[in-house]
């Protein structure tokens, strides 16, 4: 007998234990253990503090105002014609708000959905790894084969080039004539790199010769953060590189961009072809969400005010990011100096930990602080799992307070 497609996922996602009883993630693990030793928790990548009042006023006034039925089943025609607007005038992309715009609910469901409807049994999915850890699983759902391609942590040669960066030979090994998605994620949780123009273009020659479509996870497209040095990084959906238009899926939300990760709207653009099969299998997921949500993110894209608060959050983020990454280096981890989203990866093996598991399981005792060990994000046995496994992963999305917290907590690390 087949096993149930569940039983796929937990093993996609580690989550199937030898006794073949499911596990709860390492995320929960560490929730639970910042919870029951009062620990910092810089493991769960969600802000402390609400987005914009106006924004929130704006769904206060929608529940008010009656939107509390079934919104249409691509999304309202406000909030479609606001992506669109979004995206014409930030990368310049033309999309139809009737035929080449859907809502979702969430980044999330999107991809579900567009996994769902273009992979299947015999195919390959190819991501970057480490990878968000729902790739994994959605990719196992769809009876698809995942496949990854590796980020390898550098040296700071130029500001442009640090971080973790995509390796091109086994990025071009990696695919096959069985590639029949490429997941691509930037800026990228978890390593915060922003793919530069050229390893995106390395990205679509591979895709055109290999006839494969492409999925761009963009949820912290405005989330890039201050550079050190004469140059920035800069996002660039692969939307936007020529003859990539026709091929690719572009996903986003409100979520990140915002700060009302609970409001769970997201969206796709593309061609009609694509979107289309995608809003086929997405309306037999959730049909619908969020009706007085819609029209509040529909505000949030297009208000001036709110974009001006974006702006000031990315360099809000960028200090915070620089108050994290300042702790853990005087606390002896190496780290990486993220150039987007929520997270930094620092290394413990410089401390005596081979294992990033064993070092979260004791940090709470040793800091007070939780994190979340990167092999999370990996295959189990990868090369990148091997190179990764004495990595830990800490968000910065919280309060000045709770960091200066947190730095406290690991100066200790250093004093031992």
């Amino acid at each position: 007998m087949t096993p149930p497609r569940w039983q796929d996922v937990a093993r996609a996602t580690g989550l199937m234990g030898d006794d073949g009883v499911p596990r709860a993630t390492v995320f929960a693990e560490m929730s639970a253990l910042a919870a029951r030793t009062g620990a910092v928790n810089l493991g769960q990548g969600f802000p402390d503090v609400d987005g914009p009042a106006s924004v929130a006023q704006a769904a206060a006034d929608a529940i008010a105002a009656g939107a509390n039925q079934y919104p249409p089943g691509p999304g309202i025609l406000a909030l479609r014609e606001a992506v669109a607007e979004h995206q014409w005038s930030r990368y310049g992309l033309t999309w139809d708000p009737d035929r080449e715009v859907l809502v979702t609910a969430g980044a999330t469901e999107a991809l579900a959905a567009t996994v769902l409807a273009l992979a299947g049994p015999g195919d390959e999915v190819l991501t970057l790894e480490p990878f968000y850890d729902s790739y994994a699983a959605v990719v196992a759902l769809a009876g698809a084969t995942h496949t990854t391609a590796p980020l390898v942590a550098t040296t700071p040669l130029v500001a442009t080039a640090h971080g973790f960066r995509l390796d091109l030979h086994a990025l071009s090994a990696a695919f096959t004539p069985r590639t029949r998605l490429v997941l691509v994620n930037t800026p990228h949780n978890p390593t915060g790199t922003v793919l530069t123009r050229d390893e995106l273009a390395a990205i679509a020659r591979l895709a055109v010769e290999h006839d494969a479509l492409v999925v761009t996870d963009e949820v912290y497209e405005h989330l890039v953060l201050d550079g050190s040095g004469a140059r920035s990084s800069v996002h660039v959906p692969i939307a936007t590189l020529p003859g990539m238009a026709e091929r690719t899926l572009t996903i986003s939300s409100a979520g990140k961009t915002f700060s009302f990760t609970g409001w769970k709207i997201g969206w796709v653009t593309g061609p009609e072809p694509l979107v289309s099969a995608v809003r086929t299998v997405k309306q037999f997921l959730t049909y619908v969400n969020g009706a007085p949500f819609q029209p509040a993110v529909a505000f949030a894209l297009r208000d001036p005010d709110v974009a001006a608060w974006v702006v000031e959050l990315a360099h809000s983020l960028s200090r915070r990011r620089d108050l994290l990454c300042a702790g853990l280096e005087d606390a002896g981890f190496t780290v990486v100096r993220p150039q987007g989203t929520y997270f930094v990866l620092a290394d413990a093996a410089p401390l005596g930990y081979t294992d990033g598991v064993a070092l979260c399981r004791d940090l709470p005792g040793l800091a007070g602080v939780v994190g979340v060990p990167v092999t999370a994000f990996t295959h189990a046995g990868s090369d990148v799992d091997r190179a990764l496994r004495s990595w830990v992963r800490f968000t910065f999305v919280k309060r000045d307070e709770v960091l200066t917290q947190a730095v406290a907590g690991l100066h200790r690390l250093h004093r031992g």
